[in-house]
């Protein structure tokens, strides 16, 4: 599947980590040098396009032409829904996704502009580890039926196991990767020899695995 995603920020940005991880082709999008430059590296596998997501030039440039997927997550409503409606109407993607940031614009997204799914900013499309709720160590957070994969959050907690632990070390379900580990509140690359920690936070997809499945693994 190929993805655009426009919007670097931490939500853009773990997405595109999270989409990448489960074998899309993915292109993050900002229009900020900095953080595009800042990102240079620290997403292995993402494409990375700078400018103005708004306009169609830079959408065609990005690949908006042969997307499958485009998911608008900037914080400005305004820009989103303009990316959407570009992305629907003059590039004809199957399906597109935008963040509401302020609710009392929820309204307009809907298929009128191009939306196909109005993600709330309280319930993003892959929902910040600090935004996960319930008592469960574990939260399905995304399941996403086009590709057949879940996106599944754990937390490694003092009591795990898997303190210590190189993440190459920990015996996964068939058909499981990690897709990011936020550690101290930033996403980092999983690589196989990092040593797990107390309060890291774990992004894995997976084709089959249950939640109870992924928490055990960790615990």
């Amino acid at each position: 599947m190929n993805v655009l995603v426009a919007g670097a920020g931490r939500l853009g940005t773990q997405i595109a980590q999270v989409l990448s991880a489960a074998r899309n082709k993915v292109t993050l999008i900002d229009a900020d040098d900095d953080r595009v430059a800042e990102l240079e590296g620290r997403i292995p596998g993402v494409s990375l396009v700078t400018g103005d997501a708004c306009a169609p030039a830079l959408l065609e440039h990005a690949g908006a032409l042969t997307a499958d997927l485009v998911v608008a997550t900037t914080g400005d409503d305004e820009d989103n829904l303009v990316i959407a409606l570009l992305a629907k109407r003059r590039f004809s993607v199957p399906r597109v996704a935008a963040r509401v940031n302020d609710a009392d614009n929820t309204w307009l997204f809907d298929a009128r502009w191009g939306v196909d799914i109005a993600v709330p900013a309280a319930t993003p499309l892959i929902s910040l580890i600090e935004e996960a709720t319930g008592a469960a160590d574990t939260v399905a957070l995304l399941r996403l039926s086009k590709a057949g994969v879940d996106v599944i959050e754990t937390a490694v907690t003092a009591r795990s196991g898997a303190v210590g632990r190189a993440l190459g070390e920990i015996a996964l379900p068939e058909g499981t990767v990690v897709a990011t580990i936020v550690r101290d509140g930033q996403p980092t690359v999983p690589d196989p020899a990092v040593r797990l920690r107390a309060g890291d936070e774990l992004l894995l997809v997976s084709h089959s695995a249950t939640e109870h499945e992924i928490h055990a693994a960790f615990q």
